[in-house]
């Protein structure tokens, strides 16, 4: 997919409703009193092209059941809902909630039986008390995520929704290539190789600032995730049928990564015994970031065998 700058389009009007503009989205805050703020990370899209774009590389059709986190005034959820998916949003702030259920009915009425909000921490969210995906093989999640949480809501959902299966994501343009980056780069870390663990990430667009009210100082960009068949790395695995530990294998990225200029001998030498990197076919003089997720799992697998040995 090629990145390229924001998509406008002719008219944001279809048969089912229409999109929200910029003078839509401050009346509507200015109605319901709401004030963007920095706390929730909130910056609210007022460009239609630039949610169509989201939702088209989203993939999202009528057949899908989506997840959205930070719906905001409803901008990118309008989006969704033109497709005819079926939705639940997530929403942390209580004015916000309570007032976008009236501009679903105000801007697209017909989509009206196809959406619900619920006001709750996305960090606080499980099958249990989110059961409305309890009964899907696979659902999606699309979302303009706050900056400062991004990266462990997408970490959470995954670890807590085993059917989560896709995300279309617009993150800061820094937390994006962190998402999507490989081995040996600086910017390769933590979260770069915990999310290898369920699937592969790329970038796929960036989003400039003038398509926000208010405006951040950071450029956006766009992140498709799509999980592995079974929900983690083919390499995890085991001949047995079995599947190394997952915490296992987050507890080693955990203490790689927290001393980054350490070898891994040096940083791990803790946790892991000497003839495991030997078993593992992993020279203990390299560092963390240069390990790949499937790296980190064939040590924590020989960590096992040793300790049982």
């Amino acid at each position: 997919m090629t990145e390229h700058a924001n998509e406008t389009n002719a008219t944001d009007e279809t048969a089912q409703g229409r999109l929200l503009g910029a003078a839509d989205i401050r009346r509507i805050a200015a109605e319901a009193g709401i004030s963007p703020t920095k706390k929730f990370g909130q910056n609210f899209v007022i460009d239609p092209g630039t949610v169509r774009r989201i939702v088209r590389e989203a993939g999202v059709t009528a057949d899908n059941h989506v997840l959205e986190v930070g719906p905001g005034l409803g901008s990118l959820t309008l989006a969704i809902l033109e497709t005819g998916a079926t939705m639940t949003a997530v929403e942390i702030d209580p004015p916000v909630a309570e007032r976008l259920p009236g501009t679903i009915a105000e801007f697209m009425p017909d989509a009206v039986d196809r959406f619900r909000v619920v006001n709750r921490d996305a960090l606080t969210v499980t099958p249990e008390n989110l059961p409305d995906f309890q009964n899907d093989d696979s659902f999606t999640l699309v979302a303009n995520l706050p900056y400062n949480v991004a990266t462990p809501i997408l970490l959470t959902l995954l670890e807590r929704f085993d059917n989560l299966g896709t995300f279309l994501v617009m993150v800061q343009k820094e937390v994006a290539d962190r998402l999507s980056e490989k081995p040996g780069s600086k910017i390769y870390g933590t979260p770069s190789v915990k999310l290898a663990w369920y699937g592969t990430a790329e970038r796929v667009g960036i989003i400039g600032r003038n398509v926000f009210w208010p405006a951040p100082n950071v450029d956006s960009a766009l992140v498709l995730f799509k999980r592995y068949e079974g929900g983690h790395t083919p390499s995890a695995n085991n001949p047995d049928g079995s599947v190394v530990d997952r915490e296992n294998v987050f507890r080693l990225i955990d203490a790689a990564f927290g001393q980054r200029r350490k070898t891994l001998h040096a940083a791990l030498k803790k946790i892991v015994p000497s003839e495991a990197f030997e078993q593992a076919g992993i020279d203990p003089t390299r560092r963390g970031e240069t390990l790949a997720i499937d790296e980190f799992v064939a040590l924590a697998r020989a960590v096992g065998e040793v300790s049982q040995a």
